[in-house]
């Protein structure tokens, strides 16, 4: 039988672990290994994973996501690993069903259904697409549950707040990112899977609940930070000359739409700081593929993004993007 590892990285949030780790030990699937990395926490973070017998690897300060995740990957035992946030509450069938989806299907990778914690009719998350801007949607989030959140399908992207990834891929592809700290480094490893031919699966069946960013805030300005930041980071990494000159226009409507977007939640400076940074690292980020392997996957997951926001109503974003921008 496959075995399982579940990681969870934390800060701070000493109930939050608590429940996560109580809402596991209900699983009808029982993880075989559960490793909680502390990223400096100065609450009972320790003492709540000790005490409901988790393994603990504590970081002396916030490392960040990333290498939460790297730390705990290097310590895992299992087959498979279960990356958590710690906000996340899931059915008690959760791990069973999809283990069971990733094992029949061949995929490397699998998500479940993610609802939100508020409003318990409402999506939070499925799967992640990327369009050729640089900008991920998480699909579906804070639209009302059913079709098309409720059937089975291939994924190239799955968002790490409850994700099942075979051990073995992180040893193909290689470990996060560490220099995307949080946010978009989950895209960043999508990128990267989907370039070396592994795929994933969406299972509706396997439903959880999550906060939503409950430790930074969803619209904190670290979090427009990060995420401005990491979208250039993307572009640095993976879109060789060719595709950056081939997308230039996509790419400004995509990135302008970001920062205005940020503006219109009082965070401007913070995006634009973050957009700044990514420029001022572009060349130590600078590490490409081949164009025609990046195009293809990014004119797919765009067309995907057309497809699903046109056949629901479009969002306010993706309205402007694709007003001004033709559909790959």
């Amino acid at each position: 039988m496959a075995s399982v590892s579940v990681i969870i990285p934390t800060w701070n949030r000493a109930e939050l672990l608590c429940s996560v780790l109580k809402n596991l030990a209900k699983q009808t699937r029982r993880p075989d290994q559960i490793l909680v990395v502390d990223n400096g926490s100065t609450d009972d973070t320790a003492a709540v994973a000790e005490r409901l017998n988790a393994e603990l690897i504590r970081f002396p300060e916030n490392r960040g996501f990333a290498p939460a995740i790297n730390a705990g990957i290097q310590r895992a035992r299992g087959h498979w690993i279960l990356i958590l946030n710690n906000d996340v509450s899931l059915q008690p069938d959760w791990l069973e069903v999809l283990l069971a989806t990733a094992e029949r299907e061949g995929a490397a990778f699998a998500s479940g259904k993610l609802l939100q914690t508020t409003q318990s009719n409402h999506i939070d998350g499925t799967w992640d697409l990327l369009s050729r801007g640089a900008h991920a949607w998480r699909c579906g989030y804070g639209r009302p549950d059913g079709e098309p959140w409720s059937t089975q399908r291939k994924i190239c992207f799955a968002p790490m707040t409850a994700a099942l990834f075979r051990r073995n891929l992180f040893d193909a592809v290689g470990l996060l990112d560490t220099r995307f700290e949080a946010y978009y480094e989950d895209v960043d490893f999508g990128v990267r899977c989907a370039l070396a031919g592994f795929g994933g699966i969406y299972d509706p069946k396997a439903v959880a609940t999550h906060m939503s960013k409950g430790t930074l805030g969803k619209n904190s300005s670290r979090v427009l930070y990060l995420t401005a930041r990491n979208q250039i980071f993307l572009l640095a990494k993976h879109y060789p000359a060719r595709t950056l000159w081939r997308f230039a226009w996509p790419i400004l409507v995509g990135q302008t739409l970001s920062l205005v977007g940020a503006a219109q939640q009082g965070h401007l400076w913070p995006a634009l700081r973050g957009t700044l940074e990514g420029i001022r690292r572009w060349r130590s980020i600078r590490d490409t593929a081949a164009p025609i392997a990046v195009e293809q996957t990014l004119f797919e997951s765009e067309r995907e993004i057309h497809s699903l926001q046109r056949e629901l109503g479009f969002d306010p974003y993706w309205r402007l993007y694709f007003s001004l921008v033709r559909s790959g």
